[in-house]
C-alpha cells in the first residue's frame, strides 16, 4: 500500500475514533445532537473504502 493511501486511512480510522468518543451515549445513538457525530462517521467508513478500492486499482494497474 502506497504512503498517500496510508495517510488518509490513518485520518479517517482517526475521524472515527475521535467521532465515537463524542457520542453522547445517554442522550441516545440516534439523538439530533449526534447526528452530527453519525455523518461524520459514516464519512470515515466511506472515505475507508474508496481507500481500499483505490489502492486495488492501482494494484490492478500494475499488473498490466
Amino acid at each position: 500500500m502506497k504512503t498517500f493511501y496510508k495517510v488518509f486511512l490513518v485520518v479517517f480510522i482517526i475521524s472515527i475514533a475521535i467521532s465515537v468518543y463524542a457520542i453522547d451515549w445517554q442522550a441516545g445513538f440516534m439523538d439530533d445532537e449526534n447526528t452530527k457525530f453519525l455523518f461524520s462517521i459514516s464519512s470515515g467508513i466511506l472515505g475507508i473504502i474508496v481507500v481500499y478500492i483505490l489502492h486495488l486499482w492501482s494494484k490492478l494497474a500494475e499488473k498490466k
